[in-house]
């Protein structure tokens, strides 16, 4: 079970992690926690105010985080018209924070599971509520690394033949390892 997910009797999943594996792990949700950034006027945000907080509304420039929060309306990587640019525009305004905030827990979600480990090797075991946190986490990631190392359908098979001396390997074995992860843990959701 070494870094996969099973399935357990509740219903939930299972994954041993060891030690590296949950330090990489926890260490790449802290940096989707850094990108995705605070909630809406930061930390320390009046309530009553974050509800009636509007979200940005034009894409981010970051690939990454474009592709975390892409626009509704409109082809990705597409010329659009100016009304279509404006319904992206009002539809992020009234969705991202939301979403943004979700994302936020997801990751949350992840690293609070991690820091029960202690920094060493052990088992988690999400439950059936916290599967879906773990998806969306695992999925985010491999998102923002797919952007930044500028994967496409095509390239994802090359991506297991690249050469050690590649510079991208490290972040492509992330990837795919990510890929795997999510994957054993949506079999043993759906299984």
């Amino acid at each position: 079970m070494a870094g996969l997910f099973e399935r357990t009797g509740d219903g939930g999943a299972a994954i041993a992690l060891e030690e590296v594996e949950a330090a990489i792990l926890r260490s790449l949700e802290v940096q989707m926690l850094e990108l995705i950034g605070p909630g809406p006027g930061g930390e320390s945000a009046d309530p009553l105010a974050a509800l009636f907080a509007e979200g940005p509304t034009e894409a981010p420039s970051d690939p990454a985080l474009a592709r975390l929060f892409p626009d509704a309306y409109g082809e990705p990587g597409q010329p659009v018209d100016a009304q279509t640019k404006a319904f992206a525009g009002e539809f992020r305004r009234y969705t991202e924070l939301d979403l943004r905030a979700r994302k936020r827990e997801d990751a949350l979600a992840v690293v609070r599971a991690l820091d029960t480990l202690g920094g060493g090797p052990g088992v988690l075991r999400p439950g059936v509520e916290e599967c879906p946190r773990w998806l969306g986490a695992l999925n985010d990631l491999r998102l923002t690394l797919g952007a930044r190392l500028d994967v496409t359908e095509e390239d994802e098979q090359g991506l297991y033949d690249l050469p050690d001396s590649d510079e991208r390997k490290p972040l492509v074995m992330a990837y795919l390892w990510l890929g795997a992860m999510q994957e054993s843990l949506l079999e043993a959701m759906t299984g």
